[in-house]
């Protein structure tokens, strides 16, 4: 029954195979034109390996050698005529056989099958040797067969390869065929997929056969084979996953060749046998075999081996991760595997496994380390030592290389190998020596090396005058110091290596002790890029030694072994030196390289993290070097200077920088006036303090009363240096512009008292009510004149009025002189007292009285040849009138004292000065009022250089006009804006007319009150109303030149503000005006607040100027209407 059901699928399939095969087989044998059938072989071949492999992925039980023979019996009809079959046919028939050896054949190949599928396939494969392909193999083809001849390989019986003495049963020769075949694939620039099969099929080959003496005999082709692959140039061109296959391959090939197991005789054959022993033996044995595995042998093999390695091991420096751990990988087993037999290639092995060795925590525990071999093989440290030695030693030498992967790749294999001698213990007082010097000379090459890097000045993203946008909260880029030394992007990568090995280079006391050695270089060194270089390696390893020593400090208290007490001195030397390179940027005459002076304000950064809130009365030293690198010319520096502020401000508890500065605002002024007082007239000092103001704000000004007195002391002396003036006005005028925000401004007991407002106010109506009002005061000061009249005379009392002076008694003359002299006593007490009582109202505030001494000042300097001084200081005049004006018996002397020279102002050379002074006394005029009224009409008249010639001057200038024009014009107005324009016939000016539409000549007036008028040839007649005219008058030109932004027009512009000031402030007579109205007339209805207010003070000339001009719409005169009257049209016209 059981021999039934096992035979009936067998049958069945045998019976499926017949009906395939017999066909197959006939066509194969009768076929006369091959090329005709081999499509339908083709289908017969597909359709056998279809029905092979669908039984064998369901029952493979009963499939054996039997069926297989069964099977290749077509086949081998086919294979005969191969060369005459497409090599789809010949493809299809390798892809069959290799189904047929899997499942078929398995081990159980004859000698003589196994023969013949080697040469049949290693032909097909790599063709006959010596003869040319009759055609080209498709790579799927070659494909296919690599698969199938590591099939037959893997499952042929370990017996089948051996060496057999047996004539024509010896299959090592075509297994060698193949294995050349194999290594031509792997060398050669075939696709990826070709060579990743062909190092499979090596693979099969050193693993299924176990005679080592035929493993020797392909061992040199093998791996010379391999090591083409994996050396340059050829390894660039290869995809790392056959880079992969191939070191895995390598790897096997040496461990089951060289392996210390497999050679073990050999090894002991060494260290007893004598070398003539060795060399007689080998020469004895030699004729029996190929390769004779002798002592002799084992060393040659070595020492071609070592030469392999050497070339392949290059690969370390290769970027993928993936091979990089197969080379790992590689060299760890060849260390254990190898240990004996690959004695000498130890060193690089060791080496190379130093540099691609990862961290504990990316390996695997269940994989052999190199720390692992070493505690195998104690002398395998020695090789460990050694390597780290010379990594060290030539570290500044691969520094200056220009690839920076293999600087990375040197400082990371010296990382590496330091973990490695921690973790076993292997100190050495002569490699710590060395590694000191070694970093910091690679430092010193790098920085050589290194480009001056182009910076872009990004700091106008930083508000400095908003001092609370300093300090941010989670704002991580104004508290990050960019790199000092290699800055650039593409030395990130080496920057950031470099950082790891200093920060894990050993322990806490190793770091303390090699900064210390650096020590003696940042203060002796003559050369700047040594003593920076020392600096920074100092610095970070002082950094790196406390973060460890942090660590630690939470789980062990250190503090006796002395460790602590050394790193803390060695710190404070280190910010003693920073401290002294940030005070003498102002007292050395060439500053130092900007490198160290920003090392420098790293390390007080620092201290200040670690100490926090204690570091503040470090301020006093370090505050006021470090702000004054916020004026730094150096992009860089400014840079580390915001950073360094914002570290002390957020470590010493303060919110913000402008609460730092403020707070220590008497250590800093007392620094800064320290510095003028001692003739420093270095640009540091009036920056910081312009910088410093701008941060506080109005907070500080108080305070500055003896630094202002400094600033003029400096003035004093200094007044012939135009740019050192220049900058002392820039303090002025920042106290200036921060003084008048404060609060605090006004007079000490006048706070209730309101401004003085000088804006004139035009005529209003009283009403009736106010007439009411008026007649009933005029009729009470009536009644009071009467009753005064009524009274008896009265004569003029001799002695004074006082209460109770009439009920005293008569006195006699030395008592009436006593009285008096007590008299006059009380008159002297009660003048005193009203004299403190004065002086006591007159109390100023500090900021008023800077602000008034700085005004004061500002004459002196009106005349420096400096334009953009002088404007800076009108400017400074137009800022701080306002602030002071308020009270007018300390603001009208000074308004006496700058007004001569700041009218000499608006003749000044340069336009943009003029217009500043222009309005700095429109400012005035706001400020005083009418007490600029005389002063005003003496310099409007002046011949030559008054301020009427000034204002005709501007305006011819700006309107194109030649110097000097005068226009003839009759009536009111007259002077430059005549030059007539269209009259009627009777000589009379043409009323213009109105339009229902509009009031106003909007459609005439263009931008800044310039009128586009059209000068036509004759009037025009509206025909809504038929009732006025509308004349067109040329006495207005627009301005040429260089239109509305010229500076003529500005100019203009500017005076016409000026005007406007006058009238709105100031009290001026009729004549004045009249000669105002006649400047201005032209432009006024595109000037509306000069219009408001020159209406203001006379709206009748104003209307009148304005309709002479044809500028206004003229009267709309309607004829009355009365019952029982009749009234005569009035034409209103010509004069």
């Amino acid at each position: 029954m059981s021999t039934t059901a096992v035979s009936t699928p067998r049958t069945e399939f045998f019976q499926k195979l017949k009906r395939v095969c017999v066909p197959l087989n006939q066509l194969a044998v009768r076929s006369q034109d091959k090329t005709a059938d081999a499509k339908e072989i083709l289908q017969h071949v597909e359709s056998l390996t279809e029905l092979w492999s669908t039984q064998a992925s369901q029952d493979d039980s009963i499939l054996d050698d039997r069926l297989a023979d069964y099977v290749f019996v077509p086949l081998s009809q086919v294979l005969r005529d191969r060369d005459q079959y497409p090599m789809r046919v010949v493809e299809g028939v390798i892809r069959l056989l290799r189904e047929l050896i899997q499942h078929g054949w398995k081990v159980k190949t004859s000698a003589a099958l196994f023969r013949q599928l080697l040469i049949l396939l290693s032909f097909t494969i790599g063709g006959v040797p010596g003869q040319e392909r009759k055609k080209d193999v498709p790579e799927e083809t070659i494909i296919e067969g690599f698969k199938t001849l590591g099939a037959l390989i893997t499952s042929v019986d370990p017996a089948r390869l051996k060496r057999s003495e047996i004539p024509g049963e010896d299959s090592i020769p075509a297994l060698g065929h193949s294995v050349t075949v194999m290594i031509d694939a792997v060398t050669e620039d075939l696709p990826s997929l070709i060579q990743l099969e062909a190092v499979a099929c090596l693979r099969a080959v050193f693993i299924s056969t176990r005679d080592n003496s035929v493993l020797a005999q392909f061992l040199p082709g093998t791996v010379s084979g391999l090591g083409k692959r994996l050396s340059p140039p050829l390894e660039r061109q290869t995809q790392k996953r056959v880079l992969v296959a191939c070191l895995e391959a390598l790897q096997l090939v040496f461990v089951n060749v060289l392996g210390d197991l497999k050679v073990r005789s050999l090894l002991r054959q060494l260290e007893t046998a004598t070398p003539a022993a060795e060399e007689t033996k080998s020469d004895g044995d030699s004729e029996s075999r190929d390769i004779e595995l002798t002592p002799s042998w084992l060393k040659a093999t070595a020492a071609q081996v070592k030469i392999a390695l050497s070339a392949v091991l290059k690969l370390r420096s290769n970027e993928s991760e993936e091979v990089q751990r197969a080379l790992y990988r590689l060299c760890i087993a060849l260390l254990d595997e190898c240990h004996a037999s690959l004695a000498d290639s130890q060193s690089i092995l060791v080496e190379t496994a130093l540099m691609l060795q990862e961290d504990d925590a990316a390996q695997s525990r269940l994989e052999t380390s190199l720390q692992d071999l070493v505690s195998i093989y104690p002398e395998l440290s020695n090789g460990i030592k050694s390597a780290l030695y010379s990594w060290v030693a030539g570290l500044p030498r691969m520094m200056q290389s220009s690839n920076e992967k293999t600087k990375q790749l040197a400082i990371r294999s010296i990382l590496r190998g330091s973990k490695l001698a921690v973790a076993m213990h292997m100190d050495s007082s002569t490699l710590d020596d060395s590694l000191a010097d070694s970093l910091r000379d690679s430092i010193i090459t790098l920085m050589k090396a290194s480009k001056p890097q182009k910076v872009i000045d990004d700091l106008g993203a930083v508000d400095l005058s908003q001092p609370t946008d300093l300090i941010r909260s989670g704002n991580t880029e104004l508290a990050t110091y960019s790199p000092v030394i290699l800055g650039s992007e593409g030395q990130k990568a080496t920057r950031n290596e470099l950082g790891s090995l200093i920060s894990q280079i050993g322990p806490s006391s190793l770091q303390v002790k090699l900064a210390i050695s650096m020590l003696s270089y940042v203060r002796d060194s003559d050369e700047p890029t040594t003593q920076i270089a020392s600096f920074w390696l100092a610095f970070q390893l002082l950094k790196s030694s406390y973060a460890q020593s942090a660590d630690m400090d939470e789980l062990f208290d250190f503090s006796a072994l002395g460790e602590t007490q050394q790193q803390d001195e060695a710190f404070q030397e280190l910010y003693d030196f920073s401290t002294s390179v940030l005070a003498s940027r102002s007292d050395s005459v060439e500053p130092p390289p900007w490198q160290l002076e920003a090392l420098a304000l790293e390390v007080t950064a620092y201290y200040a993290t670690r100490l926090e809130e204690d570091f503040r009365p470090e301020l006093i030293d370090v505050l006021y070097p470090v702000t004054t690198f916020l004026g730094s010319e150096k992009p860089q520096l400014r840079r580390h200077a915001i950073t360094t502020l914002n570290i002390l401000a957020s470590s010493c508890g303060y919110g913000s920088v402008s609460e730092l500065i403020v707070d220590n605002a008497d250590y800093m002024l007392d620094s800064v006036s320290l510095r003028l007082n001692t003739f420093d007239i270095s640009p540091a000092s009036t920056r910081v303090l312009t910088m410093m103001i701008r941060l506080t704000g109005p907070k500080l000004v108080p305070f500055l009363e003896d630094t202002v007195q400094a600033v003029f002391a400096a003035l004093d002396n200094y007044h012939g240096y135009p740019v050192f003036v220049e900058g002392l006005f820039d303090v002025l005028g920042e106290v200036v512009a921060q003084g008048v925000k404060s609060d605090v401004l006004l007079l000490a007991g006048s706070d209730s008292e309101p401004a003085v407002d000088h804006k004139k106010r035009g005529y209003r109506p009283q009403g009736v009510e106010g007439i009411l009002e008026t007649v009933g005061k005029h009729l009470a000061r009536v009644e009071e004149s009467k009753s005064r009249a009524e009274e008896p005379f009265q004569p003029v009392p001799r002695k004074a009025w006082g209460p109770g002076r009439e009920k005293r008694k008569e006195k006699s003359f030395v008592e009436e002189l006593e009285a008096a002299e007590d008299d006059d006593d009380d008159e002297e007490e009660e003048e005193g007292k009203k004299e403190m009582e004065e002086e006591k109202e007159a109390v100023q505030t500090p900021t008023y009285q800077l602000l008034t001494r700085i005004l004061t000042l500002t004459q002196h300097y009106l005349t420096s040849p400096t334009p953009t001084l002088r404007k800076s200081l009108l400017d400074l005049i137009t800022t701080v009138t306002p602030a002071l004006s308020p009270s007018e018996d300390a603001f009208l002397p000074l308004v006496n004292v700058i007004w001569p020279v700041l009218t000499t102002r608006l003749h000044d050379p340069e336009p943009f000065v003029a217009i500043a002074a222009a309005k700095a006394l429109g400012g005035l005029c706001k400020g005083a009022g009418d007490f600029l009224g005389t002063r005003l009409r003496t310099v409007w008249g002046e011949k030559g250089q008054g301020l009427r010639a000034w204002m005709i001057k501007v305006k011819a200038e700006a309107m194109g006009q030649k110097k000097g024009t005068r226009n003839k014009g009759r009536g009111l107005i007259g002077g430059v804006s005549g030059g007539g324009g269209n009259r009627s016939e009777g000589g009379g000016i043409m009323i213009p007319t109105s339009t229902a539409s509009t009031g106003l000549l909007s459609s005439s007036i263009g931008t800044g009150g310039l009128l586009n008028l059209d000068f036509g040839s004759g009037p025009t007649t509206s025909p809504d109303n038929g009732g006025m005219k509308m004349v067109s008058s040329s006495s207005y030109t627009t301005p040429s030149g260089g239109g509305r932004f010229s500076q003529s027009t500005r100019l203009w512009e500017a005076a016409l503000g000026l005007v406007r000031d006058v009238v709105s402030y100031v009290k001026v007579e009729d004549e004045m005006f009249d000669e105002i109205l006649e400047l201005v007339i032209d432009v006024l209805p595109g000037q509306k607040e000069l219009k408001d207010a020159m209406e203001t003070v006379n709206g009748d000339a104003v209307w009148l100027g304005l309709y002479e001009r044809g500028l206004l719409r003229g009267l709309e005169v309607k004829q009355p209407v009365m019952e029982g009257f009749g009234f005569v049209r009035v034409e209103v016209g010509g004069r």
